[in-house]
Formats: structure tokens, sequence, C-alpha cells
């Protein structure tokens, strides 16, 4: 009898743990599909917003508004969604941060000027960036064995490029039968049928919300009184400091590397002579597809460093099996396909996009072990928010400014040269910022 009560509190348990990483792994996936639709929207998107030709010089003003302004945004509400984390628990601000990203993502495909749709894409960003840290923070702590847990937040998070991939094929689709889909305010633009799509979270989140459990650590230690404050000025104790600057300047590096460089490639791939001939469909069907290139190699890179994590103890070792190639191949693949071949741009761009974005999973498997309980999601929104959305995204921002000064002789091949710069520049300050990484003390979440 009372092995089949052992039995049936297993079964259950083990239900439980796949209810948890559906869950995650959708927030996650969402998470890239609403922010990456941006470099496959933006320009279209412009184009009927703006009523201007895609070369007019508005055009590069108002993608670099509308790539950093929300990043600004998400950081400084995701800083505040980290503290909340800490404050009022990891469930509570995970489901309501999801529910913000999708509602507002559909409302953005109803935009009727080029303003309402900043403002909804901030929207969309602060519960992105609000998402993320809460998920990591309650995964890391649902699951107290070292292995299962970084396996579990290493292969949830590669649902992130699973993300891009989706809506990659969600443009295509759009862009491709968008004539048989009901209008959007008198129109069948792709490029709303994309952003309305990141509603889909919200659906199931609705359904499996009641079944998701709190952080076991989290809840024993607010129940008990023994759960102190979160505060950030504690980031900046002798016991914190090192770590708190050292993250955030290497989160910033990645995101200024994934903004200020691959998520320019979709405007660099219509100046390529072979898809300039092309009509507009087809170029954005070409956009879409080298497009993909990036996400299937962000996708391996993420599942690579997944079964690397719990196989590799020395976390600077495991980022230096990125960093180190990434930093030869983006430069090259900036400078050269990026600005003459296509077939070698989508190989190459896949490549940087392996080296890249696994780096995003890194941080999501480091940051759990170097905080405490109660500021461990104050310390992850730190360094994710401050360095990564509101320091690094402003790549984008010095990317398309740097255009006028590049040589080329059109506007992408100027953009393509200001990515590799500014790409590479990350890499760089990335790589040199590492060698002063602090290595987890221990295996398990400290208290």
């Amino acid at each position: 009898m009372a092995t089949a009560q052992s039995h049936d509190v297993a079964k259950r348990v083990e239900q439980l743990t796949w209810v948890i990483a559906i869950i995650a792994a959708i927030g996650f996936a969402f998470d890239s599909y609403v922010l990456l639709m941006l470099p496959l929207i933006v320009r279209p998107a412009l184009v009927d917003l703006l009523g201007v030709p895609q070369t007019h010089p508005s055009i590069n003003q108002w993608v670099s508004y509308l790539f950093y302004i929300p990043a600004l945004a998400g950081g400084i509400f995701g800083l505040l969604g980290g503290y909340l984390t800490d404050l009022f628990g990891r469930r509570r601000v995970l489901v309501w941060s999801i529910l913000l990203f999708a509602f507002s993502a559909f409302a953005s495909g109803y935009a009727p000027s080029v303003q309402w749709l900043l403002f909804w894409r901030c929207c969309t960003f602060v519960g992105v960036c609000v998402e993320f840290v809460a998920a990591v923070a309650w995964l890391s702590e649902l699951f107290p064995d070292p292995k299962r847990r970084e396996a579990m937040v290493g292969y949830t998070q590669a649902f992130g490029s699973l993300g891009g991939l989706m809506v990659t094929a969600g443009y295509y689709l759009s862009v491709t039968y968008g004539d048989h889909f009901p209008l959007v305010r008198g129109g069948h633009e792709a490029w709303r049928y994309t952003l309305m799509s990141g509603v889909v979270p919200a659906i199931p989140l609705i359904l499996i919300r009641p079944f998701l459990p709190e952080s076991p650590s989290w809840h024993e230690k607010k129940k008990a009184g023994t759960l102190k404050r979160p505060s950030f000025g504690e980031l900046f104790r002798p016991a914190f400091r090192r770590t708190t600057i050292v993250t955030t300047v290497m989160m910033a590096c990645a995101y200024a590397a994934a903004f200020g460089a691959i998520q320019q490639v979709p405007r660099i791939v219509p100046g390529l002579a072979e898809v300039r001939v092309l009509p507009r469909p087809a170029q954005e069907q070409t956009v879409s597809a080298v497009q993909s290139f990036q996400e299937f190699g962000g996708l391996a890179g993420r599942l690579v460093l997944a079964y690397l994590a719990v196989r590799i103890l020395s976390r600077r070792r495991l980022l230096h099996i990125f960093q180190i190639p990434g930093l030869v191949l983006l430069p090259l693949v900036f400078l050269v396909p990026a600005t003459s071949n296509l077939t070698l741009l989508k190989w190459g761009i896949g490549l940087v996009g392996f080296m890249t974005i696994a780096q995003f999973s890194f941080w999501g498997n480091y940051l759990p072990r170097v905080y405490p309980t109660y500021l461990r999601g104050t310390g992850e929104s730190f360094a994710a928010n401050v360095g990564g959305r509101m320091i690094g995204t402003a790549a984008a921002l010095v990317t398309t400014n740097l255009v006028v000064s590049m040589p080329g002789a059109t506007a992408p091949a100027k953009l393509a040269h200001a990515a590799a710069v500014v790409g590479t520049a990350a890499y760089v300050i990335g790589f040199i910022a590492s060698f002063w990484l602090p290595e987890p003390k221990q295996e398990q979440l400290p208290e």
C-alpha cells in the first residue's frame, strides 16, 4: 500500500515537473518570439506607417528609436520587476509579466501610427524583461539537484531560439498568405499579423496557471519570516560587488553583439545584388530565410551549452568555448559575405548565431548560483536589465548612427560595416571582462 502511494506521489511530481517545464519553455520561446519579430517587421512597418520609401533617412532614425526606447523602458521596469520577484514571489510576477507582453504584442498589430507602435513595443519589452528574471529564479529554485537544475534551465532556455524560428516561419506565412487573412485596419500587411500572433502564450497560461507551484525556498522563508528584504544597495556590498559589476558588463556585451550586429541582418539582406532585383514579396521571403539560418544556429548553440553546462565545471571555460570563435567569426561574416554573397551570409550568420545566442543561456544558468534567495531576482534583474537591456541594446543606436561614417556603395553595405565594428567591440570587451568573472563557490544554490 505504501509503495503504491509512493508511486502515485512520484507520478504526480513528475507530471508537475513537465507542466513547469512546458510553461517555462513557452515563456522563453515567446520572449524571443515577440522581441525577434522587430528586425523582421520594422522596415515594412515603418514604410507603411511613415508613408516613405525604405531608403528615406527617417526610416533609419525610427529604427534606432524602436530598437532602443522599448529596451530602455524594459530595463527600467524589468529592474523593478526583479525586486518585486524577491518581494512578492516568483510565480505571481511570472504570470502577470507573460500576460502583459502577450496582450501588448497583440495590440501593437493595430497601431495606427509609429508613435503607437513604439508605445506598445515598450509594453511588450517590459513584460519580457520581467518574465525572464522571474522565470529563471523560479525554475532554479524548483529543482534543488544541481545537475537537474542546470539541465532544466539550460534546455528550457533553448526554446528561446525556437521562438526565433517560430517568428521567422510566422512572418513567412504572413507574407505569403496574408491576403487570405482577415482585414486589420483595412489591409493585409504581414507585419501586423506577425505582431498580433504574440498573444499565443497567454492562452495556455490562463489554463495552466492554477497548477503552478511557488518556489519552495522562497515560500518557506517567507512563511517563516526569515526572508530578508531585497535591496539594490546589497548588490554593491563587498560580497557581491565584483559579481554585480562583471556580470552587468558582460551581459551588456552579449546584448550589444545581438542588437548592434545580428539583429541588423534583415535590413542588410535586401542590399545584396542578388536580392535587390527581386520583387518585394520575394525580398521579404529571402530575409525570412536568412533569419532562419541565424535562428537555427542560435537554437543549436543553446542546446550545446545546456549539454556542456552539466559537464564542464569551470563557468569561465564554458563561456570561452563560445566567445573565442565568435570573436573571429563575427567581423569576418559582416565584412565579407554580408556585402557580397547571400549563400555565404546564410551559413556565416548561422555560425555567429550559434556562438552569440548560446551566451544568453549561459547567464540563465550562471546568475542563480551567485546570489542568495532574498537577492536572486534583484541581482539577476540588475545584470539583465541594466547591463543587457539598458546598456547593451544601445548598441543598435550606435550602429544606426555609425552608418553615415562607414565605407560602402549602398546603405545596407554601410550598415554591415557598422555592425561589424560594434559587434566586434562588444565581443572584445566581453572576452576581456570574462577573466574577472567569479566562479560559483558551490553547485547548490546559495541560501
